[in-house]
């Protein structure tokens, strides 16, 4: 028998309990095939000597904007660190403008109140732009800042009689006009303006994610929402722009797609007019091992950070404000009931406790009408939980899908946007594991950096960027942490079967370190790098590629 390739020379955690370690791994048609001595005797088109180093199964991100991710790569980047203050935000925004076209658009991504003085304004834009139109998106994604020419495009004359949106936040100043920042909804307008993307754009963001993701040793990621425009997505066309994008060899990381539950519609010439689907009944789990339907996604409330998630008691030191619900209890109810009964897998974003709420609500009322007990529904981020969050969702089969990397990235202001006694409720991790909950990771990556040592990191570390230990309960193991980024998020999607664990017949995905992250310490694991990785067999990053 020949095989295509032997990997040897390898320190190999397979986290297959049955044969945990091995040396050696060999892979035929995208497949792993045995090791060490299972492969005695066998040819090889090629062998690669690892060098010793550690490996492990491929990550996976199991809520990973990649064409968002691409798009940030590309624009100008306005994330701490790159910027620190109001000051440099609009030198930078200045320097990139003078660049551009008299009539282009400057569009930058990545700013933080929280480490600035604020918030941009739309006049201080105006001053720095030289007459361009601007669009500035905040790291949450949740709101962005527009100057005025920007809203003269949109029909906005000196940004009056700007409407007030269902669902949005629209600060406004003494005279009522805009002062450019726009919350949720409210962006739509704006939006429309650079919305939807030409293909070709989005084709060369997925190249620019795609060749990041596998720098950082990710082999899969699941992408949160497509084909929807006002909020999530690029063009109608996106599954198209994906598919022609893994033909030419541009998206190169394995992709689960989350179509946004705006593109379904009721299947009116059926009986059960409460189906939401997408023409010929396709739904979760069409597709290959290199691109694949997921669940379909909602958006139930606004952001953390951005202290617009939906909270049952209003944000500390802001007694008015209790965040944004972006659908109304029923409305939300009627999307995941007609979901869930047309065969989907439902993901829903819920931050607030107040939209937890209101999302394991509906997901009861779904089984309760039409029992699927094999499914597993989503929340994404699951932001503040209490005790009997949890163990609700572990009853009903939920899987929230926490960001462990928010705790370095936003923890701080996490932390302040709550009262004291909620502090430790703030994206809990071992609670989830506790309550029987398969643990996943991810980064929601542009809002945080997609690297999963980082993560990793703070999943073990659960530390802030001002050194306070958020939630010391809900510290996890190194092995914990890792399981998660491999078969629990492999799990989250309904692929474990075919990755995350490295055994015969599973998919040849894994990765190469420069050291072992079950013997450093946990504050070292972020340094690590990736020095290899493996796709179906094939060496996509390091060296060989």
């Amino acid at each position: 028998m020949r095989v295509d390739a032997i990997f040897t020379n390898a320190r190999i955690r397979t986290l297959d309990p049955e044969r945990p370690t091995a040396h050696s791994i060999g892979t035929l048609n995208g497949r792993i095939v045995g090791f060490d001595d299972e492969l005695r005797g066998l040819d090889a088109d090629r062998v690669v000597d690892l060098g010793g180093q550690p490996v492990l199964p491929g990550f996976h991100d199991a809520h990973h904007h990649l064409s968002l991710t691409g798009f940030r790569l590309a624009s100008l980047n306005l994330r701490p660190g790159a910027v620190n203050s109001l000051s440099e935000l609009y030198e930078a925004v200045r320097e990139h403008a003078e660049g551009l076209a008299p009539d282009a658009w400057v569009r930058g991504s990545g700013y933080d109140q929280n480490f600035l003085e604020g918030h941009p304004t739309a006049e201080e834009l105006d001053r720095v732009a030289g007459g361009r139109p601007v669009i500035l998106e905040h790291v949450s994604g949740h709101m962005m800042v527009a100057n005025t020419r920007a809203f003269e495009l949109a029909g906005y004359s000196r940004r009056e009689g700007f409407p007030e949106i269902a669902g949005g936040g629209i600060p406004r100043d003494s005279d009522g006009r805009p002062q450019g920042l726009l919350q949720e909804s409210a962006m739509a307008p704006i939006f429309a303006l650079v919305r939807p993307m030409g293909l070709d754009e989005v084709q060369r963001n997925l190249g620019l994610a795609s060749d990041q993701a596998l720098s950082y040793g990710l082999t899969s990621v699941t992408e949160p929402g497509i084909g929807e425009i006002r909020m999530v997505g690029n063009s109608p066309l996106d599954y198209h722009a994906y598919q022609t994008a893994v033909e030419q060899h541009q998206l190169r990381v394995r992709t689960t797609l989350m179509p946004y539950i705006t593109v379904l519609h009721p299947f009116s010439d059926l009986p059960d007019k409460q189906m939401l689907g997408l023409d010929l009944g396709i739904r979760t789990g069409l597709g290959d091992d290199m691109l694949r339907v997921g669940p379909v996604k909602i958006v139930a409330d606004g952001s953390f950070i951005g202290r617009s998630a939906a909270m049952h008691a209003c944000f500390h030191g802001e007694a008015d404000n209790f965040g944004v619900l972006l659908h109304e209890p029923e409305a939300l109810r009627d999307y995941i009931v007609g979901a869930h009964r047309a065969g989907w897998t439902v993901a829903t974003h819920a931050i607030g406790d107040r939209a937890i709420t209101h999302v394991l609500d509906a997901i009861e009322h779904a089984q309760s009408i039409a029992p699927r007990p094999e499914v597993r529904h989503r929340i994404e981020h699951f932001a503040l939980a209490s005790d009997a969050d949890i163990a609700r969702a572990a009853a009903l089969g939920v899987i929230p899908v926490p960001q462990g990397v928010f705790v370095s990235d936003f923890g701080d202001g996490m932390a302040a946007a709550v009262d004291a006694d909620r502090r430790d409720d703030i994206y809990r991790v071992k609670s989830l594991a506790d309550a029987g909950i398969v643990l996943n990771g991810s980064t929601d990556s542009p809002i945080s950096d997609a690297n999963p040592l980082v993560s990793l990191r703070d999943m073990v570390l659960r530390r802030t960027s001002s050194g306070e230990v958020l939630g010391p309960r809900e510290r996890v193991s190194i092995d914990e942490a890792v399981r998660a980024y491999t078969h629990g998020s492999a799990y989250a999607v309904g692929q474990e079967k075919s990755k995350g664990t490295l055994k015969a017949g599973m998919l040849a995905d894994f990765i190469a370190l420069s050291d072992d992250l079950y013997e450093i310490a946990p504050e070292r694991i972020a340094d690590q790098q990736v020095t290899t990785t493996v796709v179906g067999g094939e060496v996509v990053f390091g060296d060989g590629s």
